[in-house]
């Protein structure tokens, strides 16, 4: 009697396990896509992940957020490893068959760019931002476990044909993530000094100017990031014109007009961004502007029209 050869355990389970795998990327991706919508922040233990996450190379041609993208390739992963199994092998045996060949294949596919991808970003990450993010790195890690289990997850009968796919993936994938980034470098570094903020487009009224002068005048400071969205938050605040007249201190070494040195002098004082130095006192985070005229003693007009 021949005996059957038992399906070794990660051929049966490898769907499944992607699937998982696909689901908490959908949702770590789906978490950073709304903060990047909405706050602009997320938690994380460093400031890393913030100015990574809020940094040029997180967006594709400056408007789709690239967790979106993420996102999007997590879910079709998720879809592509359970589609066989909505199709009853026993009653439906040709249709389950071209279900496992073809979304095996596209899995190949999907997770052979989402590789190449990922390691370029991890090379951006390192040396151009050079900060660390854990949301980042953990989906790197996901990409690649997803790939691994691709290729362990199943027989492969023709292995030269899979090894051209992957060769085509890969230039296809390289070529498109180089020349996206690289327009993305090419004009922070010819033509301006530095990575140059959001711009501000509140406008100020007569209260909100005098206001920026009077803290101008006390010798007030706020210190800040060009890639911190709560920084921002406080220019929309003062508006275009007022926000021209605060004695801002630009913090990373990478951003417009920097004075990293100044702000690492007070680096004890400086807890996060933005930071207010009013009157030998300092108060971090986003202040209204009726915080700030209360901190400095401010007794001008306070009729703001930006809250």
């Amino acid at each position: 009697m021949i005996r059957r050869r038992s399906t070794p355990w990660i051929h049966r389970w490898s769907r499944t396990i992607m699937a998982a795998i696909a689901v908490i990327g959908v949702l770590e991706t789906a978490y950073l896509t709304i903060a990047k919508f909405t706050t602009g922040s997320v938690i994380c233990p460093t400031s890393g992940c913030d100015k990574v996450l809020n940094s040029p190379y997180a967006t594709v041609f400056g408007v789709v957020p690239l967790s979106l993208l993420g996102c999007l390739a997590y879910l079709s992963i998720a879809i592509l490893a359970f589609a066989p199994k909505s199709v009853n092998p026993d009653t439906n045996k040709g249709l389950y068959s071209q279900l496992e060949n073809r979304t095996w294949q596209l899995l190949f596919v999907i997770t052979a760019a989402m590789v190449i991808f990922s390691s370029y970003l991890m090379y951006l990450m390192a040396f151009e931002i050079q900060e660390l993010c854990i949301y980042c790195i953990s989906s790197a890690v996901f990409s690649l476990s997803l790939f691994v289990l691709v290729l362990v997850g199943r027989e492969w009968e023709d292995l030269g044909q899979l090894v051209f796919t992957g060769i085509l993936v890969a230039m296809v994938s390289s070529i498109a993530a180089l020349g996206l980034y690289n327009s993305i470098k090419a004009p922070v570094t010819v033509s301006t000094p530095g990575i140059v903020p959001p711009l501000v487009t509140t406008t100020s009224s007569p209260a909100e100017i005098a206001l920026a002068r009077y803290l101008t005048q006390i010798g007030a400071k706020e210190y800040g990031a060009y890639w911190c969205p709560h920084c921002h938050d406080q220019k929309m605040l003062f508006g275009r014109e007022a926000a021209k007249l605060i004695n801002y201190f630009e913090c990373d070494p990478k951003g417009q007009n920097s004075r990293a040195e100044i702000c690492q002098a007070t680096a004890t004082n400086i807890k996060g961004f933005p930071t207010w130095e009013i009157k030998g006192q300092f108060y971090s985070g986003t202040q209204s502007l009726e915080k700030l005229a209360e901190f400095s003693g401010y007794s001008g007009p306070r009729n703001f029209i930006n809250r």
